[in-house]
């Protein structure tokens, strides 16, 4: 598979569709990191749920949709490469190990796609990353998401959720002495998560103006929008627990 990296780096074909349009509007590109080491869950991107590794029911949710030009997925592990062409993905690039490590950061991952993509002959405004451990998203949401970042021209889009675990009031930490403490103080402590701040979790949805991102680096995510999805529609696998939630989400859903 990597000889030569003949699979993988082929250089865009320019009589083909390499700028796709729906009308005269540049679509998205829809970008899934799937590294193939994962301290919480091992192999979780292509853990078998449902019939079908969970990797695959991002990449079928964005080809059915339509929405966007490319599907690309960007990886390090070759059997992930396998399973993303069976299902109908693109990985034009094969990402460096040093950005498939656990202290390797999203952003680093995505600004070499980003790279390689232009290298390549791709051609886009928008790029959307879906993380394959958020199985449960929406296209809807995603849709949304992007006409968001045009109506607000803004950098980043992130998907949120509101969360019920509250930092102001029930998420604490333990002090030197071996105590509890909020994580987050007010000058009157609430007396019910009610009269807390809201707070959000962050999702595995978002949508970048790609050429800002390459321009601005990292300093974009100090300035993201917030997109609120639906919470039974944002849980995302970070551990054995969540993914059994999640199989059995996915199995009560085929019995129905």
């Amino acid at each position: 598979l990597f000889k030569n990296n003949s699979l993988i780096y082929k250089k865009m074909d320019h009589n083909k569709a390499v700028e796709e349009k729906d009308g005269n509007v540049m679509k998205p590109i829809c970008f899934i990191g799937a590294r193939g080491s994962s301290k919480g869950v091992p192999k979780k991107n292509i853990r078998m749920i449902g019939g079908k590794p969970l990797l695959a029911y991002t990449i079928e949710k964005a080809l059915k949709s339509k929405f966007f030009s490319h599907t690309i997925v960007s990886t390090e592990d070759s059997e992930i490469i396998k399973i993303s062409k069976k299902y109908g993905a693109d990985v034009p690039f094969i990402r460096p190990k040093k950005l498939a490590t656990n202290n390797a950061s999203m952003e680093d991952a995505l600004l070499h796609g980003i790279k390689k993509l232009n290298s390549l002959g791709y051609l886009f405004d928008i790029i959307v990353l879906l993380d394959c451990t958020v199985p449960f998203l929406q296209i809807s949401d995603i849709k949304k998401a992007v006409n968001l970042l045009k109506r607000k021209n803004a950098d980043v889009v992130c998907g949120v959720y509101e969360q019920h675990l509250n930092p102001y009031f029930n998420i604490v930490e333990i002090t030197k002495h071996g105590y509890l403490e909020l994580c987050k103080k007010l000058k009157q402590t609430p007396e019910n998560r009610q009269d807390a701040p809201t707070v959000y979790q962050m999702n595995g949805l978002y949508v970048f103006n790609s050429k800002r991102f390459l321009k601005k680096g990292k300093s974009v995510m100090e300035k993201m929008i917030p997109y609120e999805i639906p919470i039974e529609t944002g849980l995302m696998i970070d551990t054995e627990y969540e993914f059994n939630i999640a199989k059995l989400i996915l199995e009560s859903r085929k019995k129905h």
